[in-house]
């Protein structure tokens, strides 16, 4: 009997990833190699963060998580529009994360974007090697509303 509850256990504790598991895959810093934004309306996809965005994710341990992401070709501002144009070519924010399944939903506490503050961020993931690719739920992205509904699909590769 005592083998059997101990098989039953060993069962119990290896049967699926739990998402501390998941989790724990996705710790560290991650290296920005790639931005796309697929448009609902149409289909297309462009890279408007530019062919060679720059940036950076950190997944921490303590379950907080930071987002650095620039456009390419990003230069010192000169004037007022100039400031206000570098905004469409950022996002950075940070908040709390947690892991549901192939789902990591941070709660946004500091954000570039005011309209960002106290939402709950959801992204899609999928981790191939040391490359872990993103991909954003349908929404209206405060970088680029005039496009509509997009989706971002974003590619990262740890960074060492």
């Amino acid at each position: 009997m005592v083998k059997f509850i101990v098989a039953l256990l060993l069962a119990c504790l290896t049967a699926g990833p739990s998402f501390a598991d998941d989790r724990g895959a996705i710790l560290g810093v991650w290296k920005l190699v790639s931005y796309e934004v697929e448009i609902q309306a149409t289909g297309q996809k462009a890279p408007v963060m530019g062919n060679n965005p720059t940036g950076y994710a950190i997944f921490t341990p303590q379950g907080r998580v930071f987002f650095m992401l620039t456009g390419e070709g990003r230069k010192p501002a000169k004037t007022a529009e100039d400031r206000a144009d570098l905004l469409s070519t950022l996002v950075a924010y940070t908040g709390t994360f947690r892991v549901e399944g192939d789902k990591w939903i941070t709660r946004v506490e500091v954000a570039w974007n005011p309209e960002w503050v106290g939402t709950e961020q959801a992204r899609t993931f999928t981790l191939e090697g040391d490359s872990l690719h993103v991909l954003t739920p349908w929404r209206i992205m405060p970088n680029w509303a005039d496009k509509g509904m997009t989706r971002s699909i974003i590619t990262f590769v740890r960074s060492q």
